[in-house]
């Protein structure tokens, strides 16, 4: 069984929790996830199951899409609303309404390339430890600031007195929701955390594409759930497509470069990644152009896997 499941992942269970239920339910071994949600929150949680594993690389650099909810007034130690509340350096401040023009105006300076530090309940290695193990143990370290891209943030919802604000995300990879909603409260000077949050979206993968926990039982229980399972191909979706002639399946299979002149019009931009594609619509390799040729640098189906070409209609 080879693809990408998009799962529902409820609240209260880790990322690695759902795909060790996944692994159980599919009978894989070789699953794994393409971007940690934290064990409070809720959302989109793209698995990738068999030779799909192979493009965990691509979901977990895709943009993201979320809906928080920002807490202002106080703070956590861990940025959400399990960590403990810590004491506000200014009562008086933490206690007063947040104008809205004071909201927008803060929000307004986290929209573009912005440097976050992540935070330490966070899964990020430092001298070969992860942060929230650190934290686990009351440590605090440095951690260097990081480029992450917030390309937009919406107000969906506001209390009147501005201190419980919905809202919607949208970022590149790498980006801490927690830490946002941390930096934002910290701007208006109030202190501030992610009370609940939802990610809606991975990649191509939305909320309403994901599947819960007991859908996918049910599914295994009828022997249905490769029903459930999107073809690799969706994955990668926002790459160019070259559907290859028959003639050249069996040498990309074999991991060998295909002339660019054997691919009569084909449209493609030196190294820029390519799905090249079976004329059914099968993925079968990730390829870059190099010297006039596409050259497989990911082979995800046939004889170097060691398996038939798994053939799906291609989406009209």
């Amino acid at each position: 069984m080879d693809g990408v499941l998009c799962v529902l992942k409820p609240p209260g269970m880790t990322s690695h929790d759902v795909v060790d239920v996944v692994r159980r339910l599919s009978g894989l071994r070789r699953v794994g996830h393409t971007g940690t949600l934290d064990s409070g929150a809720a959302g989109v949680l793209v698995c990738c199951l068999g030779h799909a594993t192979r493009l965990s690389e691509f979901l977990t650099d895709a943009d993201k899409e979320y809906r928080v909810e920002l807490r202002l007034g106080m703070s956590t130690d861990t940025g959400d609303a399990y960590g403990v509340p810590q004491p506000a350096a200014d009562p008086a401040a933490a206690a007063r309404a947040v104008p809205r023009a004071d909201l927008d105006a803060a929000l307004a300076r986290f929209v573009g390339e912005i440097p976050q530090i992540p935070p330490m309940a966070s899964a990020v290695h430092h001298a070969g430890t992860r942060l929230y193990r650190l934290a686990r143990r009351g440590e605090v370290v440095e951690r260097e600031a990081r480029r992450v891209w917030i390309y937009r943030i919406d107000v969906l919802d506001a209390s009147a007195d501005g201190r419980t604000v919905l809202l919607h995300v949208s970022c590149g990879k790498g980006t801490y929701i927690r830490k946002l909603c941390i930096d934002i409260g910290e701007a208006l000077g109030v202190g501030g955390y992610a009370h609940f949050m939802v990610r809606m979206r991975t990649g191509p993968f939305e909320l309403e594409d994901a599947a819960t926990l007991e859908e996918l039982q049910s599914l295994a229980e009828r022997g249905s759930l490769a029903d459930a399972v999107q073809p690799m191909d969706r994955a990668v979706s926002h790459l160019p497509a070259v559907d290859l002639p028959d003639r050249s399946v069996s040498d990309v299979l074999h991991g060998h470069a295909i002339p660019l002149w054997k691919l009569g019009d084909a449209r493609v931009s030196e190294g820029s990644p390519v799905r090249l594609r079976s004329r059914r619509g099968a993925l079968l390799a990730l390829a870059r152009v190099e010297g006039g040729a596409l050259r497989p640098f990911k082979v995800l189906a046939g004889a170097a896997q060691g398996g038939p070409v798994a053939h799906r209609a291609r989406p009209r």
